[in-house]
């Protein structure tokens, strides 16, 4: 279907906003800090909860009339440099509420005082403690957007390899999974592209760790050897730079018999869900992990 109105308004705003202006790290922490203090006064009456797991800053999401049981551990993007619980409230409030699901989203550590595996640490802290809470480790989504997605997709292989129960599902949107930038759409999608650029994701992924480690599995899932992940569903821009991230991503899952959805988005950009309410493709994606995560749960085949 055609791009939305607010979709391409939106789309203008964010290319002026990041694409278009070359920032260091720290300035890209500034404006998130305010971002998230924007996000946190506008959503005031959410239902947010906030608490801590063994050191670890977290919150709780629970949505009215959510399932009690049923829990979605999201993991926010950011590069890991940036992000925080309430830069990403505009996208996890109504995605747990279409999902009717209560969210629990930790906020891990970020690079550079705290560089690979501090991340990947903390969204296991996170994970081991909602088992050791006696939460059912099928009554669990693990997600995540952009690197939190990457970090999502490390977490589920760290478990694996661990021996520790693994979720019922995965869900990806605009993973970051490769940080060495092999892919082609780095090129093809530079003028599409809304939010990222080459330089800045070179930089944050040599922040995060050194560049005789960017081939490691917990760092580039595409790396992985994928066998055995529960099923995963992708969401991605077709306007992208990270497309073929998600593409190889989901090709490697299907070659080790993982029960892989790969969805592409006409004309969207990086992330575009954590507009949340401000364009209605944000609650068309959600809808579409619901519909994900309810068909897993009916018992249904997918085969796409």
């Amino acid at each position: 279907m055609p791009l939305s109105l607010r979709a391409r308004f939106w789309r203008f705003v964010m290319r002026s906003a990041f694409k278009n202006r070359r920032m260091k790290v720290e300035q890209y922490h500034v404006q998130s800090a305010q971002g998230a203090r924007w996000m946190k006064q506008m959503n005031k009456r959410l239902p947010v909860e906030r608490f801590d797991i063994e050191g670890l800053p977290a919150a709780w999401i629970r949505p009215e009339g959510a399932d009690e049981k049923k829990i979605v551990i999201h993991l926010h993007g950011g590069g890991y440099v940036t992000g925080y619980v309430d830069s990403h409230l505009m996208m996890c409030v109504p995605m747990a509420k279409t999902l009717q699901r209560k969210m629990l989203m930790p906020e891990y550590r970020l690079a550079p005082a705290n560089p690979f595996p501090a991340a990947l640490e903390d969204a296991l802290k996170a994970y081991r403690w909602l088992l050791a809470q006696g939460t059912d480790p099928r009554d669990i989504v693990l997600s995540g957007d952009s690197a939190g997605g990457g970090l999502a997709l490390a977490t589920a292989l760290a478990l694996r390899d661990a021996g520790d129960p693994l979720p019922a599902a995965l869900i990806c949107v605009s993973p970051w999974a490769d940080l060495t930038h092999k892919g082609k759409s780095h090129i093809t999608n530079a003028k599409s592209e809304t939010i990222l650029r080459m330089d800045m994701l070179s930089t944050w992924a040599l922040l995060y760790t050194d560049a005789s480690n960017l081939t490691n599995p917990l760092v580039s899932p595409v790396y992985a050897d994928l066998r055995g992940l529960p099923p995963l569903l992708i969401q991605v821009g077709r306007d992208e730079i990270l497309l073929d991230d998600s593409i190889t991503l989901a090709e490697k899952a299907k070659s080790a018999g993982v029960d892989v959805t790969l969805r592409i988005w006409d004309d969207m950009w990086h992330a575009w869900p954590v507009l949340g309410e401000l364009i209605p493709e944000s609650g068309m994606a959600f809808e579409e992990m619901k519909e994900f995560v309810d068909s897993l749960e009916k018992g249904y085949t997918r085969t796409e």
